[in-house]
């Protein structure tokens, strides 16, 4: 694969980036301030720095508590055909033929050799230095957000209602915590500088994981997660990152389980259609618009369009959100115009010859089969 750099202005992206970095000492120094005086600040127990939750690294409970229990998990279908789960892909039955001299071996092996020198050596081989600072730059922003959906999603559990619902949100928290862990490692093995936290991303997740109530579950699977499905199936293709079409799968579960969720249970209209609902859910997205451009130029190294990108995740997100009963401050037609609006004036300010563009008609999810999963997991409902 070859990657096309797009045209960006320099000048627009050194503004941008004071301005960001003028953002993010005032946020960070005011959370700051009011943790120490006992008023608030930053609620999550993740520091972005050391890329660590609270606590430091804790490897020996990682391999204990998370690599152990998922070696040993269970399926019903091998042990127990009678009672009629249908919960075992073929691998896991290849594996339990298996088990005795082959259990745990392939998970174990996705981590080495994502730490080997051999695989270090095929990313460098096969992408140029500033190509896999894009690429750090991009899934560093996803993994950051992996942390915080981990956080989220425990939290969750105490909102919904039914054994199968708290299942199917249990099995979240543990695949987010498989994300974080094994994407981390993933972006180590490209051997480049690790970013914290832009401005952006960090006002985004501490603004979801503040939400209250169901409002969690707009912020999680409906829009952080809405935007890592599209990020996911924006870069599955890429060279020697298959690993990622596994990730976009489970996202797309993520982004569907409202939908299913909200059958049995619907959302009240009060918090569906109440005034005050719909401005949250609006604050809550204008963070994750103005990751955007922060992330033009990192996206232009990799041949992409930040706005086309930006466009699909809107028009994606609305309609889940549409779907799901979180109605925002206006329709969806009209908040697909405006946001057209808004992209192709930053555009006509910042590039040059640029013509006027559907951006929310853009789809930026390029492989046939990582669209079907999206069509048949997502929005076929």
């Amino acid at each position: 694969m070859h990657f096309e750099p797009l045209d960006c202005d320099p000048r627009t992206r050194r503004f941008e980036r004071r301005v960001e970095h003028a953002v993010n000492k005032a946020v960070r120094g005011a959370d700051a301030a009011r943790k120490r005086l006992g008023l608030g600040g930053r609620r999550a127990p993740y520091d972005d720095l050391t890329f660590e939750f609270d606590g430091g690294p804790g490897d020996r409970l990682r391999r204990s508590g998370y690599e152990k229990s998922l070696r040993l998990l269970w399926k019903a279908e091998p042990h127990a055909p009678w009672l009629g789960f249908e919960d075992a892909s073929p691998r896991d039955r290849e594996l339990l033929r298996l088990a005795t001299r082959a259990l745990g071996r392939e998970e174990r092996q996705i981590i080495e050799h994502m730490a080997s020198d051999e695989y270090r050596q095929l990313l460098v081989d096969t992408y140029s230095e500033r190509e896999r600072d894009a690429l750090v730059a991009v899934l560093t922003a996803i993994c950051h957000g992996e942390a915080y959906a981990w956080l989220v999603s425990g939290e969750l559990l105490g909102e919904l209602r039914s054994t199968g619902a708290r299942a199917a949100l249990t099995m979240q928290v543990m695949e987010e915590a498989k994300h974080f862990l094994v994407l981390r490692e993933l972006i180590r093995a490209f051997d480049r500088p690790i970013p914290r936290q832009s401005a952006w991303e960090y006002l985004l997740m501490e603004s979801v994981l503040r939400s209250r109530g169901l409002e969690k579950l707009f912020g999680m699977n409906v829009l952080i997660e809405g935007i890592a499905l599209s990020f996911f199936g924006l870069i599955a293709d890429a060279p020697h990152l298959d690993i990622l079409r596994l990730f976009h799968m489970d996202e797309a579960r993520h982004a569907a389980l409202p939908l299913h969720y909200f059958k049995d249970f619907p959302l009240d209209d009060v918090d569906s259609h109440s005034a005050r609902a719909k401005v949250r859910r609006a604050r809550l997205i204008l963070p994750a618009l103005a990751l955007i451009p922060h992330l033009e130029e990192d996206l232009a190294v990799l041949g992409i369009d930040a706005f086309e990108f930006g466009g699909s995740v809107v028009r994606k997100v609305s309609w889940l959100a549409d779907r799901n009963g979180f109605h925002l401050p206006v329709t969806r037609p009209v908040l697909l115009k405006v946001i057209d609006g808004l992209f192709n004036g930053y555009c006509i300010a910042t590039r040059t010859d640029h013509a006027w563009q559907r951006f929310t008609n853009s789809e930026t999810t390029r492989d046939r089969r990582v669209r079907q999963v999206e069509q048949d997991l997502v929005f076929a409902h």
